[in-house]
């Protein structure tokens, strides 16, 4: 059970960011950036890609070529940015989420780095060691039928948090790609956080212990609680980011823009005012 003031803190910014938002309907541009990068390097460092934070934004911002890693692990950094491209395009959209749009998620996260296994379901099984012993996934045939249940499901859930983390548990459950499934269930989860008008969540690498420990023991059996409060406790703290930003947004001085030239006259010559330019 989630604590009641975690969630109560959460509604209260949740609330207080839609009364600011149309004020500086531009005020989360810059972050909504940093957003999408810092989302790229953590998502892909917890599945063992070797870029720094620094690293994945030169990559992404810049195209350059880092010595010493790997060519995965470039191609990964970019195809999960232009994922969060197709993220944030879906979360504008008011149709409910397909079946489709989950393996077309894949498919990006996977397009440069994969391709051959790009938006296609497994084939093998899949299974991963655990403090339990060996976890195994639901069989290839079975995967197709799980995921018309949890597409089903999914198209007729609100967009809450709730969803959100229930979503991200139960891909993770069918597990119904060969790889790539983390990456693509945590767009999963932050398309509906986004869709019901909160921030996206970023599981940094120092979360990765208590993330992975909470999910085995979602997967154990051992319930669900203390999945749900590290995510419940990443979009308290996201969310008091995006205030700060919308915040600082509003308060920063207007600088006005410089005056245009009147009529069809051009711009005044700076040389041609000083006589030491003439010739």
């Amino acid at each position: 059970m989630i604590e009641t003031a975690l969630l109560e803190q959460i509604a209260a910014k949740k609330a207080e960011l839609d009364r600011l938002r149309p004020q500086a309907p531009h005020g989360l541009d810059n972050l909504n950036r940093s957003y999408d990068i810092e989302l790229t390097y953590t998502s892909n460092a917890i599945e063992g890609n070797t870029l720094t934070a620094a690293e994945t934004r030169m990559v992404i911002e810049h195209g350059i070529t880092i010595g010493g890693k790997p060519l995965k692990d470039h191609l990964e950094a970019v195809d999960h940015f232009e994922a969060l491209h197709y993220v944030r395009d879906l979360a504008r959209q008011a149709a409910p989420l397909r079946e489709a749009d989950i393996r077309n998620l894949h498919r990006l996260v996977m397009q440069r780095s994969d391709p051959d296994t790009a938006g296609r379901y497994a084939n093998q099984r899949r299974y991963v060691e655990t403090d339990s012993g060996r976890h195994h996934f639901p069989s290839p045939a079975e995967v197709p039928a799980l995921m018309g249940d949890f597409a089903q499901w999914l198209g007729a859930a609100s967009a809450t948090p709730e969803t959100a983390f229930a979503a991200h548990r139960r891909l993770v459950e069918i597990h119904p790609f060969n790889d790539g499934n983390g990456r693509t269930v945590r767009l999963l989860m932050n398309l509906v956080l986004l869709r019901g008008g909160y921030p996206p969540v970023a599981v940094r690498p120092q979360d990765r212990p208590a993330y992975i420990a909470s999910l085995q023991d979602a997967q154990a059996g051992r319930g669900t609680e203390p999945f749900d409060k590290l995510l419940y406790e990443r979009l308290d703290a996201t969310l008091g980011e995006s205030l700060s930003a919308l915040q600082e947004a509003l308060t920063a001085p207007i600088v006005p823009a410089p005056p245009k030239p009147k009529g069809d006259e051009p711009p005044p010559d700076d040389c041609a005012a000083h006589a030491r330019c003439q010739s």
